[in-house]
């Protein structure tokens, strides 16, 4: 298979896989959280767009969160993969290498994407954050370099 399209593949893969793990545990988070419909959580997500406006925009900001959510889960897809073909270590240690991937997910989403959107947050609760980090470790560090770990090596950039 060509370079690019192995490329393509491990991405798309990785950033499904992740984006569908990670939006079942938000799901059930929201649910368990709320009683609402679970389907509410993703119009949360494109408040970070779209601001308060996405809480009554219906179907359309449904639509928009789920766009985001799996665009961000494939986002850091891509840049594990490209990163991987860099440090050949990551492929072959892909256990450790995705738990310490969730974590970094976690504090970029944490410490970077949300304070830097428009979603309304309240204050810092440490049980939610030890929570949500162990779904990100799982559901989407684990995944991502998993699937990597399985597919044909990228090699190096720019080659």
């Amino acid at each position: 298979m060509a370079r690019s399209q192995s490329l393509l593949r491990t991405c798309l893969q990785a950033g499904l896989l992740a984006g569908t793990l990670d939006g079942i545990a938000g799901l059930w988070l929201y649910y368990n959280a709320t009683g609402k419909n679970p389907l509410g959580v993703f119009p949360y997500i494109a408040s970070g767009v779209f601001g308060r406006a996405a809480f009554s925009g219906g179907w359309p900001m449904l639509a928009w969160g789920v766009f985001f959510h799996y665009l961000i889960a494939t986002l850091f897809a891509v840049f594990f993969v490209l990163l991987s073909g860099q440090v050949r270590w990551l492929r072959q240690h892909w256990v450790l290498t995705g738990l310490l991937y969730g974590a970094f997910v976690w504090a970029v989403m944490n410490l970077g994407v949300v304070p830097l959107s428009n979603v309304s947050r309240g204050p810092f609760n440490l049980a939610n954050a030890i929570l949500n980090l162990g779904i990100l470790l799982v559901s989407v560090g684990l995944p991502i370099s998993w699937i990597t770990s399985r597919n044909e090596p990228i090699g190096q950039l720019g080659k």
